[in-house]
């Protein structure tokens, strides 16, 4: 256990024999769990206090502790020594000057990443002292004000450099040279900008960032509950350069302009841990690049936080309990799919139990679960991952997705030898799950003694908390909906006028609707007889499967979203 251990701190107090295995193992779940700090957890578990924390890193960096950071006064030149938004991001205090070194207090000392990024920043030698990560954040809120750097400033400071960048961008173009652009990307404000960009995503809870080059401008998007925000447009030549950052850090062949690349970049910002999935795409002006966000503490891995309604969370709780069979999730592209289906391995996963999956890629590292990374390049397709899967002696399996009949297959047959399969489709509906199973080619019979329930959903947005207001609905909105004004006897209606909080959304966080299909006798019957999508979902609304449509009802009369969120989506 003990060479596994990623978390430094852990190492440490781990080093120290201040912690036995079994606490160990604790520690790690919860973190996985929760994305709570390790520091965090190791004190509130009364394992090892603060104080001893403190003094253990100390001693490993060969530095000290510093105290009495609440009372502390700052001289205006110390603070100005690092910039408010750096100080933010990085959470470092500076607390002397001495010539070309800064005396810095840092909530996250073991990080060597954040240490060498603010030396490259602030172009002076670190002398590194540890303090409460706590007192730390507090003092920098004390001492910078909330007005944090923006692309407007950091742009102003690049127009003394914009030359420099500019020719750098030209001669990298002409040479193809990786140094060049290895170079270009190094540069001081290119690391501020892209760090700034990586932050107010975090910030705002992006879930994807897109930057895209055109002909005559660099556009940087954001995607925000499902909805795409633009930023102010950056000057088109920083797209190469910033393009270059980002390869960098993701450790992507820099010179490699023509063919897409995959990576994934792993930083500490405003010390949370980010993963941002990486993916670039050769375009006609030069290279587009989407990360995908992967924040732990804003994505909630338990089942009991998707918001299901008491009924399907008791069944699908039931359904995946079982030894052996199969359980789908279906929806489109980005309704939350693999979140619930971790969520699913979550509340299965024992020291009893051998779980295997197979991701197309690997969004969330889950403690206890061997995961395997998909790579169609290198022949490593979800089919050959399966075969190998049964000769690993499994008890549950989760293939990413069932693209085509030969994975259909061996899931069925994984499923008939004593293996339990959870999966994702691409449909519009439960019912249409089992359709698509057949349009595949896996026979009817096969479907209906395997399969075991299929789960629909989407995620809609909801009405934010801080500016949501009562309205009347019109007829035209009951009638989308298929109401009549008797239906709605004394419900209120909600929606959100806008505010700062929402950033004049009206909307803030996404909640999911869901349609469970359970497979019972009469089901089975119609799948053997090859009945069509629609008449089985009649069959289902009869014996009381709820719809997706209804499940959105249910959260609109809850005013926790509206009307047009759910006409959108169901």
């Amino acid at each position: 256990m003990a060479a596994n251990i990623s978390d430094p701190l852990l190492a440490l107090v781990r080093e120290r024999g201040l912690i036995d295995d079994l606490q160990l193992e604790e520690v790690m779940q919860e973190n996985n769990k929760s994305g709570k700090a390790i520091g965090q957890i190791l004190a509130d578990s009364r394992i090892v206090d603060l104080d001893t924390q403190l003094t253990i890193i100390a001693e490993h960096l060969g530095t000290e502790v510093v105290t009495g950071l609440k009372d502390l006064n700052l001289a205006p030149e110390v603070i100005a020594a690092i910039p408010s938004a750096t100080a933010r991001m990085y959470q470092c205090l500076p607390l002397e000057v001495f010539g070309d070194s800064l005396r810095v207090v840092l909530a996250d000392p073991l990080n060597p990443a954040i240490v060498d990024e603010l030396g490259f920043i602030i172009r002076k030698e670190l002398q590194v002292v540890v303090g409460d990560p706590a007192a730390v954040v507090a003092a920098i809120a004390k001492f910078y004000e909330e007005k944090a750097e923006s692309f407007a400033d950091i742009l102003h400071d690049m127009a003394g450099a914009e030359e420099a960048v500019k020719e750098i961008a030209a001669t990298a173009n002409q040479e193809d040279s990786a140094d060049a652009l290895a170079n270009m990307a190094n540069e001081t404000p290119i690391i501020r900008f892209v760090n700034l960009i990586l932050y107010q995503a975090v910030q705002d809870r992006a879930s994807d960032i897109h930057f895209e080059p055109f002909e005559d401008e660099f556009k940087i998007r954001y995607r925000v509950d499902g909805a795409l925000y633009e930023m102010a447009p950056p000057p088109r030549y920083l797209a190469t350069p910033v393009i270059s950052r980002l390869k960098v850090l993701a450790n992507l062949n820099i010179s490699e302009r023509r063919l897409p690349q995959d990576g994934r970049i792993s930083m500490s910002l405003a010390g949370k841990r980010i993963d941002l999935r990486v993916s670039t795409l050769p375009t006609k002006f030069g290279e587009s690049v989407v990360l995908r966000v992967l924040d732990r503490s804003s994505v909630s891995l338990d089942l009991e936080n998707l918001g299901m309604v008491k009924s399907v969370f008791d069944a699908v709780g039931e359904i995946i309990q079982n030894p052996n069979g199969i359980f789908v999730v279906t929806g489109p592209t980005g309704c939350g799919k693999t979140t619930t289906l971790y969520a699913c391995l979550r509340r299965v996963n024992a020291l009893d139990t051998k779980l295997l999956t197979a991701e197309d890629p690997v969004e969330y590292d889950i403690e206890g679960i061997m995961q395997v990374p998909i790579n169609d390049t290198t022949g490593m397709t979800f089919a050959k991952a399966l075969r190998a899967f049964l000769r690993q002696d499994p008890d549950i399996i989760m293939v990413g997705e069932m693209r085509d009949l030969e994975t259909a297959q061996i899931a069925v047959q994984a499923s008939l030898t004593g293996h339990f399969v959870l999966s994702t489709l691409h449909t519009n509906d439960a019912p249409g799950a089992v359709t698509r199973f057949v349009d595949m080619g896996v026979e009817p019979f096969l479907i209906s003694s395997t399969l075991m329930g299929v789960l629909a959903q989407r995620l809609v947005r909801t009405v934010c908390p801080k500016c949501r207001s009562p309205f009347e609905p019109t007829e035209n909105q009951l009638s989308q909906l298929n109401l009549s004004t008797f239906d709605m006897g004394d419900k209120t209606f909600f929606y959100g006028r806008g505010c700062d909080t929402c950033n004049d959304t009206g909307y803030k966080g996404r909640s999911g609707i869901y349609e469970l299909l359970a497979i019972t006798d009469p089901i089975r019957a119609m799948i053997n007889e090859r009945a069509p999508a629609v008449v089985m979902r009649q069959k289902a609304i009869e014996l009381g499967m709820a719809t997706i449509r209804d499940d959105g009802l249910r959260l609109i009369f809850d005013g926790r979203t509206t009307v047009e969120e759910v006409v959108r989506y169901t």
